[in-house]
């Protein structure tokens, strides 16, 4: 039999192992002669690209409810599975006489391999010849340019044209480790200075690791304000977490599994033994592993009801190697257990893909299969920083892992006042803490600080830096250095555009090695990956405990966390999982920015080449400087930081549920196809400029031109961050911080009344603004235009819309206060008609509208419609009755010291130099704050802080 053969574009070794390497092709090498290797044939789907990218595109509630649809009526896979035809032509040639290559499947029960027309896969078994057969060329041994001797070929490989075209094998992937990435040889290259001692702030404390570590519930509950935590985790059934651990499962020697687990549960105060099942053929039960203890230790004790589920991938039988991509194939085609969330910290073994070879297509549509299923993986960034152990000079991330379908997570280091003590590198930063430094304090709140240092013993979180070890003591880099687990890795996979999420939040994630690379960023998010604190789990052999660490430890935590919201939605109502959902995270971002602790302290620098004068595991290598620092908000080393659990789920509770349920309600803005906005309904918008010195603003709403200038707002003018961390109890944030920042005023506030359709548009001294997160909030009532970082309008409506759990009516609503300032104050809430608040058609300012705002006032539970503020510096939470799901609430403030009445409308409150003066300012999602003085007081708005909450007493209350 003759084969005719059609090459593949894009996939030389070079592609697979070299991208960005600045390398030239290998030479001289061997044949292969004894071998076998396991090698995926990924093909295309049934249903075209740009089908899949739309499904996928759209927002969360509208994607979720079509893959949802498409399962029930059994089309999800044969729509975005293999063309059946393609497949079975290539499995009928395959096993032709003149061809006969074996492929492997679930034929033995010593090997896990998934090849079906569902998943688009066919593995198959090669040898010499089989290798020869299928890809036209041969097998080679050799050495890379640094000396590491590795498999490779010559030129591209080809395919035999029965496999190839349209519909038909697009990716390859290998079940091997025998291809060592390709690295330049950069002799004499000068280093880049680095300092002695720690390369980063917060990771230095001489206390031993598990003289620092804490069971993970504890730091979940602690240090991230998890929803479920103590009786909670106890009692909620929480969903399946799958758990990849490549050549494992729950195998382990001489020992049963179950029983080991349930030692270390008992630890931890759990008393059930747990719920944990391998899927583990071909695992090895002689291996000990620390990052499957640190995964089963974490996962086990922050969700003691979830059943994990552990998979071996294709085990180490019969020529298999548990490559990851067999592992992640397992978890996801696995519809025996069901997992709702994947936690993955396992390494592919190459990162450096060429952008469209068959290779990054083979694992990115693995990821697209993940989402397809419904399930939210999580992948750990990986532990070497932004060199990512590869010495390339560059600075990586792994292309393999850094889907846009999965979120990405990074690393951090915890310190309490007790440990910073033991740690050098914080010393000024606690001194001026304890001294109350109003700088470094604020710095501390948006990090996550919630009490006064000066008024806690041991403030149990002082601060939260990246994660990186690497310290250097005269050119020699202690422990592992650069080739070592020590340091989060984030940066720019140049593989694959920017996801539209990322664009959304403003971002373009460039490279900082000279290339200037665009791309998706990593990581997403971030967590507690070791430095200063470690997690208490069991030793690699899952008996007794130790403190360990990594973004291993961060990315289940995640992933813990995300079957706990998805329980919390599921006890709600929704019917839909979370699944693919790094895009709701963006979202709560940009709406409910408390809902993430943002780490501004440190970096992840470690590029380097082989050779040169530093000293790193024994080797001699050239520091090349390239990382990336955090910063205020999204930044390339921390991500959007990490979470505040509970302000989180109740932040994807609302934006899941207004997607599903409420679609169709107007946005605050709308994009005109040209550029422009125009406003998304007939409404009244509070014009709110934020500017870092004096600004001549102009808000133009149709034909009218708004003059909205404004002097500099104060340094410590409050953002929606600290508005919405205050509006936790009083033993999860302390009052005593808020009255640091009382008093600091914002920049002008102003009201336009505009229509449907009205063009909208602002300059700030004469320059246009981009309203670069619009796509991301205006269907939370508000879009901000910015001129740069520090100088913006936000256009807000002055009503909250009740998108309830579900769609309910006659439901609960919480409202939560915190109240700054010595008044006495009251609140009413009140239904209104439209979102200009009229009512029965008097508009407000009317006479008559107090009289009809007091009689469509929501009942408050417990009596009366009137809620009484909870005295300076408090906290308080009610909850108003019979609530319709649509209903627009307006509200109403009492300063019943001063005898003085505010509405959100400024027309119906005091006029000032011919002004009607404004007293609500917007502080993201259904969160305001209001100024209480007559004639605008010091314009802080923050006299009294309000949230409603629409959905979090549906179902059991959980989020209440």
């Amino acid at each position: 039999m003759t084969i005719s053969y059609v090459a593949l574009e894009n996939s030389s070794f070079l592609d697979f192992q070299g991208y960005r390497s600045d390398v030239v092709p290998l030479l001289g090498g061997i044949v292969v002669d004894d071998f076998k290797v396991n090698v995926a044939l990924v093909f295309e789907r049934n249903a075209p690209t740009s089908q899949l990218e739309a499904l996928l595109g759209q927002d969360w509630g509208t994607r979720q409810q079509e893959i949802a649809q498409m399962t029930s009526a059994g089309t999800l896979w044969s729509t975005y599975g293999a063309n059946a035809e393609a497949y079975q032509k290539a499995v009928d040639f395959l096993k032709s006489p003149d061809v006969n290559i074996k492929i492997r499947d679930f034929e033995t029960t010593s090997t896990q391999y998934i090849s079906s027309v569902e998943s688009r896969t066919l593995w198959v078994e090669l040898d010499k010849s089989a290798f020869k057969t299928l890809f036209g060329t041969e097998l080679l041994q050799g050495q890379t340019a640094t000396g590491e001797a590795t498999w490779y070929w010559d030129g591209n490989l080809s395919l035999p044209t029965e496999l190839s075209g349209i519909q038909g094998v697009a990716g390859l992937w290998f079940d091997s480790y025998e291809f060592t990435t390709a690295l330049p040889d950069k002799t004499g290259v000068l280093p880049a200075p680095l300092g002695q001692g720690s390369q980063s702030v917060g990771n230095a404390s001489t206390l031993r690791p598990d003289d620092k570590a804490l069971y993970p519930s504890d730091i979940a509950a602690n240090y991230y304000n998890f929803p479920l935590t103590g009786d909670t985790s106890l009692s909620v059934q929480t969903g399946t977490i799958g758990l990849l651990e490549s050549d494992l499962g729950i195998r382990v020697k001489d020992n049963d599994f179950a029983s080991l687990l349930a030692t270390y549960r008992q630890g931890a105060s759990i008393d059930t033994p747990g719920d944990a099942v391998g899927v583990d053929p071909g695992g090895d039960a002689d291996k000990t592993s620390g990052e499957r203890s640190l995964d089963v230790g974490i996962a086990t004790t922050i969700n003691p009801q979830s059943k994990l589920v552990l998979y071996a991938g294709s085990g180490k039988k019969d020529d298999a190697k548990s490559e990851p991509f067999t592992t992640y194939q397992a978890a996801i085609w696995d519809t025996r257990h069901d997992p709702e969330v994947i936690s993955s910290s396992e390494r592919f073994a190459t990162s450096q893909m060429t952008p469209d070879s068959p290779f990054a297509f083979a694992v990115n549509q693995l990821l697209i299969d993940a989402a397809l299923a419904g399930i939210t993986v999580f992948s750990s960034a990986g532990d070497g920083g932004s060199g990512y152990q590869t010495a390339n000079g560059l600075t990586n991330v792994s292309g393999a892992r850094a889907s846009q379908y999965s979120v990405i997570v990074g690393g951090t280091s915890l310190s309490s006042m007790e440990i910073a003590t033991t740690d050098a590198t914080l010393s000024t930063i606690m001194a001026k803490a304890l001294a109350g430094d109003l700088d470094t304090i604020w710095r501390l709140v948006t990090n996550g600080l919630n009490v006064l240092p000066a008024n806690a013993l041991d403030c149990d979180r002082l601060i939260e830096t990246v994660w990186n070890t690497y310290s250097l003591d005269d050119n020699t880099f202690a422990e592992k250095g650069y080739f070592g687990n020590l340091a989060g890795n984030g940066g720019v996979d140049s593989t694959q555009a920017i996801p539209w999420y990322q664009t959304a939040f403003g971002l373009t994630p460039t490279t900082t090695d000279g290339q200037a690379l665009t791309g998706r960023g990593v990581p997403d998010v971030s967590a507690n990956a070791g430095g200063n604190l470690f997690y208490l789990v069991p030793k690699p052999d899952m008996k007794e405990t130790h403190g360990d660490a990594g973004t291993s430890a961060a990315t289940p935590l995640w992933a813990s966390l995300a079957i706990q919201i998805n329980a919390i939605l599921l006890d709600q109502g929704m019917h839909l999982k979370l699944g693919y959902m790094t895009d709701l995270l963006y979202i709560a971002a940009a709406v409910a920015p408390g809902s993430f602790n943002d780490i501004r302290v440190g970096n992840n620098t470690s590029s380097f080449y082989l050779k040169g004068t530093y000293h790193s595991d024994g080797q001699d290598i050239t520091p090349t400087g390239h990382g990336y620092e955090a910063d205020q908000g999204y930044d390339l080393a921390s991500g959007l930081g990490s979470p505040n659990g509970l302000l989180l789920a109740r932040a994807i509770s609302e934006i899941t549920n207004a997607q599903v349920h409420f679609a169709t309600t107007p946005d605050v803005i709308d994009a005109n196809g040209s550029g422009g906005w125009t406003s998304g309904t007939t409404q009244t918008l509070l014009l709110q400029t934020t500017a870092n010195a004096d600004a001549a603003v102009t808000v133009t709403t149709g034909s009218t031109a708004i003059d909205a200038s404004s002097a500099a707002h104060a340094t410590y003018a409050w953002t929606s961050q600290l508005a919405q961390q205050s509006l936790q109890t009083d033993t999860e944030f302390d009052g005593d911080l808020l009255a640091l920042f009382d008093g600091q005023s914002q920049g002008t506030l102003t009201q336009a009344v505009v229509t449907n359709g009205d063009s909208l548009s602002v300059t700030f001294n004469g320059n246009t603004t981009v309203a670069t997160r619009a796509a991301l909030t205006s269907s939370f009532g508000f879009a901000d235009f910015y001129s740069d970082a520090n100088d913006s309008v936000r256009m807000a409506q002055a009503v909250a819309v009740a998108e309830t759990a579900g769609g309910a009516d006659d439901v609960n609503v919480v409202v939560r206060m915190r109240q700054v300032a010595g008044a006495d104050l009251s609140l009413m809430l009140y239904k209104v008609d439209d979102y200009n608040g009229m009512i029965g058609g008097v508009a407000p300012g009317e006479a008559g509208y107090a009289a009809l705002a007091a009689a469509a006032a929501y009942n408050v539970q417990g009596g009366g419609s009137v809620i009484a503020g909870p005295g300076n510096g408090n906290y308080s939470q009610v909850q108003i009755t019979d609530v319709d799901a649509g209903d627009l609430i307006a509200m109403q403030l009492t300063n019943i010291t001063n005898g003085d009445t505010f509405w959100a409308f400024s027309q119906a409150n005091e006029m000032v130099g011919g002004e009607n003066v404004a007293h609500l300012w917007n502080y993201g999602l259904n969160t305001w704050g209001w100024e209480d003085l007559y004639g605008g007081g010091d314009r802080d708005f923050n006299d009294l802080v309000v949230q409603l909450d629409f959905t979090s007493t549906a179902g059991s209350g959980l989020l209440v």
